[in-house]
């Protein structure tokens, strides 16, 4: 939060030492509002005792565009966001990707990690290995590679990209992963087909509920290291 620095003496009032002392917590409190929603969001236990999706997977409005609720009850719940014991031999904040078990972990402290519904690459389209993000986007344009504008020469129109927005099947979000200095042209992203969350449907990429990816674009740092499973 950007401090104020102008002088408290405005329109010839003088701020007492009392009233800033009793607006401080309010003012923490403002301060605190994003990080506490980024941090429990989905994963804090309703009275019922299960995590909170009618949060999670609420309609919302971001970056100007409309994102539609997912109907979580219809989906099997292990691809619903929520926070397991995971060991592992990788540091906090890795992301690991389990392309078999449509699953992607953000690795916690304590043997846990926040795990994730994915969409993964169909047969002939799987990627695995290491990489980095190199960077983090929102609502990006996709540029569509020229192989697969061979295979489907609709996509022409869009070899100079297509801007982003909900038909984007980038969708809300994109973390673009390099190895070293090469763009490996897979990415971590949202998906305007969120049916496809839990199959083989894509090219190669790893495709997110939006507001998954939000959710995941909001905690992961740039320069992350990503695994993905053979």
């Amino acid at each position: 939060m950007q401090r104020d620095r102008s002088n408290p003496r405005r329109g010839g009032v003088l701020l007492s030492r009392r009233s800033l002392v009793l607006g401080l917590p309010l003012l923490a409190a403002a301060c605190q509002t994003k990080s506490r929603t980024i941090e429990n969001a989905g994963l804090s236990a309703t009275p019922e005792g299960q995590p909170n999706y009618a949060l999670a997977y609420a309609a919302r409005r971001d970056g100007g565009f409309n994102i539609p609720a997912i109907p979580w009850k219809e989906f099997d719940p292990r691809y619903l966001r929520q926070t397991v014991r995971y060991f592992s031999r990788h540091e906090p904040g890795t992301v690991v990707v389990d392309p078999k078990s449509k699953f992607l972990y953000l690795i916690q402290s304590g043997g846990k990690a926040i795990r994730y519904g994915i969409g993964v690459g169909r047969a002939g389209f799987a990627w695995s290995g290491d990489a980095t993000i190199r960077f983090k986007r929102e609502w990006p344009k996709w540029f569509p590679p020229a192989e697969m504008i061979d295979r489907d020469p609709k996509l022409e129109k869009y070899r100079d990209g297509q801007d982003g927005g909900p038909r984007n099947p980038i969708g809300a979000r994109g973390l673009y992963l390099w190895q070293g200095n090469v763009d490996t042209l897979y990415r971590i992203h949202g998906t305007n087909a969120p049916r496809s969350i839990g199959t083989n449907a894509s090219s190669g990429c790893i495709r997110m509920w939006q507001q998954d990816v939000i959710d995941l674009h909001d905690r992961v740092q740039v320069g992350a290291k990503v695994v993905v499973l053979g």
